[in-house]
């Protein structure tokens, strides 16, 4: 019948072993063809990456404008291990789940090498205050020594972020003011500090900081109140609403064991306070800690917070007058264990610095980066450059909690991250570092085939440095 008979021409292709054969050796030979092409670009990459990290400064330089030739010169650091001996009692309860011999010297306040963790203020401190010598026309910073603000005292703005207003050409640096004295509420429980409030920092320059004052306190005798100071107050982030004109913050709010898991949420009209403080609840319905929030370019701002037991990351726009968020939420990372989340935005892509969840013990940060704010968000690796190779597996010896972007100079940002220490909070530093997007991504899509359009993420070590 005619409907069952081919022409001689395409009898090849019609059926039988040959023609089936010839397709399969087509198919394998395209399919071959790109496997060899993607191992062949995964080695290149690996050993681009490799020759990036052991190169001389002006390799890298090529890949950025000569304003960041000084930022993205990589800077080594050597740190020695002292002889083995016995460790402080409070330690092991702050040790890491996967314990780096640094990072146990780290934790432990006894450890003879800890002054190069934590500088003494009288030998190790800087800011406005300090003469920094009279040849230096520069503003420098020093990771993790003590920053002074204005008055001579340290900066108070822990786990904090940065506001920078408009109207009136001034940054705005917010952070939980811990200072006092460290405890713990029971055997087994977490270090801690009573809360104190908000502490605010203005700045027209992002070195020389003001104290404002605490632009949103305590409640010393409501025990039932959120801010009782019993309980935790962390991560405090402000936003401005263009559309009402409040200034709102947003903050993780937690009792002493962290099982109320919620948000916060306060409003001012002015950038410096007070702040009055409406309401806490689980957004979504779902457990709150580590949180962030972000203003899109088009005014439209997003919560993002640990959930599920810090298990899952999750995503949902705020209302229009940023006081509560909508019923949309979409979770990201699922059983990825990220916490600390820093967002930010180039080149209408959006990235993220997270953390591994550990305590107060330093993990390795993961960049991510995502064509659309809700995802899906694909990992960008380790971000961190020079130091040393515990540096780099530790943040620094720190944790991530804001970007800041740097007007007037494309593709290049302040890192802001958090040195704890557990042994006394109030003396935790802030470890502050370029970041600059540049130069090929060096890890596979994990939702696709091949690499990212997207560019590296990158967190340069300097102990000491200063902006372009």
């Amino acid at each position: 019948m005619p409907g069952n008979s081919a022409s001689p021409g395409l009898r090849g292709f019609s059926g039988g072993g040959g023609c089936r054969h010839s397709l399969l050796t087509i198919v394998w030979t395209v399919v071959g063809f790109f496997l060899v092409a993607h191992l062949i670009s995964l080695y290149t990459r690996k050993d681009n990456n490799i020759d990036d990290e052991q190169a001389p400064s002006h390799r890298l330089q090529l890949l950025h404008p000569p304003a960041l030739h000084e930022l993205v010169r990589v800077e080594e650091e050597i740190l020695r291990l002292p002889p083995p001996r016995k460790r402080s009692p409070r330690t092991g309860k702050r040790r890491s789940r996967k314990p780096i011999p640094l990072v146990e010297e780290f934790l432990d306040d006894k450890s003879p090498i800890r002054h190069l963790f934590f500088p003494d203020i009288k030998t190790a401190s800087f800011g406005p205050t300090k003469n920094m010598g009279s040849n230096d026309t520069f503003r420098y910073y020093f990771p993790g020594k003590i920053w002074l603000d204005t008055e001579g005292n340290p900066i108070q703005a822990h786990g904090g972020g940065i506001l920078h207003d408009d109207k009136s050409n001034t940054y705005y640096w917010y952070g939980e003011y811990k200072d006092g004295p460290t405890y713990h509420t029971h055997k087994k429980g977490p270090a801690r500090v009573d809360i104190i409030g908000v502490g605010c920092y203005s700045s027209k320059d992002l070195w020389t900081w003001k104290n404002e004052g605490i632009v949103l306190g305590a409640e010393e005798t409501n025990k039932t109140h959120d801010l009782h100071k019993s309980n935790v107050l962390e991560r405090p982030k402000v936003i401005y609403n263009d559309k009402t004109g409040k200034y709102v913050m947003w903050m993780h709010i937690d009792d002493a064991n962290y099982t109320k898991a919620s948000v916060g949420v306060a409003v001012s009209d002015t950038p410096t306070g007070p702040f009055v403080y409406l309401y806490s609840k689980r957004p979504h319905g779902f457990d709150s800690r580590d949180m962030t929030v972000f203003k899109d370019d088009d005014g439209v701002a997003y919560l993002f917070y640990s959930s599920e037991v810090n298990s899952v990351l999750h995503i949902g726009p705020l209302t229009e007058d940023y006081l509560d968020v909508t019923p949309v939420m979409k979770r990201v990372m699922v059983g990825q264990h990220r916490e600390a989340p820093a967002v930010f935005k180039h080149e209408n892509t959006y990235y993220m610095i997270t953390s591994w969840c550990t305590g107060w013990a330093p993990n390795e940060a993961l960049a991510h980066a995502a064509e659309s704010i809700m995802g899906p968000w694909e990992k960008l690796g380790n971000p961190c450059i020079g130091g040393n190779k515990v540096f780099r597996l530790t943040t620094f010896f720190a944790q991530s909690t804001y970007v800041i972007p740097l007007l007037g100079v494309p593709g290049a940002f302040i890192f802001m991250a958090d040195r704890w220490n557990p042994a006394d909070l109030r003396d935790s530093r802030y470890v502050w570092l370029p970041l600059v997007i540049g130069g090929p991504a060096d890890q596979p899509l994990e939702s696709g085939f091949g690499f990212p359009m997207w560019s590296r993420v990158s967190i340069y070590w300097h102990s000491k440095w200063h902006l372009p």
